[in-house]
């Protein structure tokens, strides 16, 4: 039986969020890696608290702190999926400590992911728009899809969110719309239409069209619509639990502890 302190340790940040606290539950059920840090935002009500007790559960003996670096240097890997400017923190100390840093934050603009390329030439980083398996095999069909349809196809990228998340589109959108511009040869930023409102006129021919949708708990959908004349093409993804995605950030973690330092994504992780 293998001692537990040889597991990797694992650090989460936001840990009081939806998908912090969904990590660490599925860290708890895993024999291949243990918990051994919980990250909050400084003056937040878990800071000095025991994880377990903040979540509604029994004591685990673990306190939410607000010390990053502290806990990073205990660790083998970080996973994060707070906000771009923690995150851009949260990266280069990782760095520092050698963690691997498993990164699902979306909202990043090119300044934050300069930062994140900057730290990744000293340790491993894995960024993805979305962590699951489903997704990403989903991006890959997207871009073959674009790539066998000329520009008399219209594509439009549909998403589907609880009310709570205050980023749109969602990076996940995003990544299909790359994967679909890619696919056609264009960049996305020169054709991305996500700002429609009142008399827009016709739609322009070539571009990738956005429309996020707001409410309830949806934990996740994706549509990506290929749509020509007298016919469509659509791909679709439905999430149902936010597990899937913690799943896949732990495959991620355990996956670059072998990997030289670098930034990569789930196609590198999943082999796809």
């Amino acid at each position: 039986m293998t001692d537990s302190s040889e597991l990797p340790g694992l650090v989460v940040t936001g840990v009081s969020g939806r998908m912090g606290q969904t990590l660490v539950r599925a860290i708890a059920g895993s024999d291949k890696m243990r918990l051994v840090g919980a990250i909050e935002r400084k003056g937040h009500d878990w800071i000095g608290a025991d994880l377990g007790q903040a979540m509604g559960g029994a004591a685990t003996g673990l306190k939410v702190a607000d010390d990053p670096l502290e806990a990073f240097a205990r660790a083998q890997a970080v996973i994060d999926f707070t906000s771009p400017a923690a995150t851009v923190e949260f990266a280069a100390l990782a760095a520092q400590a050698r963690a691997v840093h498993v990164i699902g934050t979306t909202g990043l603009e090119e300044v934050h992911l300069a930062k994140i390329r900057a730290a990744a030439r000293h340790a491993v980083i894995v960024r993805a728009g979305n962590m699951s398996l489903g997704v990403n095999l989903m991006v890959r069909l997207a871009e073959k899809v674009a790539a066998a349809l000329d520009d008399d196809w219209d594509i439009e990228v549909v998403e589907t969110h609880h009310r709570m998340k205050v980023d749109a589109p969602s990076g996940t959108a995003l990544m299909l719309g790359e994967a679909a511009a890619k696919g056609r040869g264009i960049t996305l930023e020169g054709h991305r239409d996500s700002g429609r409102d009142g008399i827009t006129g016709a739609r322009r021919k070539g571009d990738i069209g956005f429309a996020a949708i707001r409410g309830g708990d949806i934990v996740g959908e994706h549509d990506v619509i290929f749509a020509g004349n007298g016919e469509r093409i659509v791909l679709r993804h439905i999430a149902t639990d936010r597990a899937l995605y913690a799943r896949g950030a732990l495959r991620a973690a355990l996956w670059g502890q072998n990997q030289k330092p670098g930034e990569y994504d789930m196609f590198d992780v999943l082999g796809i």
